[in-house]
């Protein structure tokens, strides 16, 4: 049983060929779940709130479940489906 309360956010910059891969791999596996991932750009949200780009922005693109780090770099597409159920 899927838990539909799940958010996933993608952290990403503009220009980052890793995020754009990440995406899609969590397009698809959301999509499985009917979820949504959003995306949110490090460098925009800078603007209000600096200590997001000083914690992640060097390790994009960052998956974050439920406001919590879930992966980075790749996406852990086993993993995410397993808490995806949760």
């Amino acid at each position: 049983m899927t838990n539909p309360t799940h958010s996933v956010t993608l952290l990403t910059r503009a220009g980052c060929g890793l995020c754009g891969v990440a995406l899609e791999q969590l397009r698809r596996v959301c999509g499985e779940f009917g979820i949504e991932p959003q995306t949110l750009d490090v460098d925009e949200a800078a603007a209000t709130d600096p200590g997001l780009r000083a914690e992640y922005g060097d390790r994009l693109p960052v998956v974050l479940l439920d406001g919590r780090e879930h992966s980075y770099f790749d996406v852990d597409e086993t993993r995410l489906r397993a808490d995806l159920t949760r």
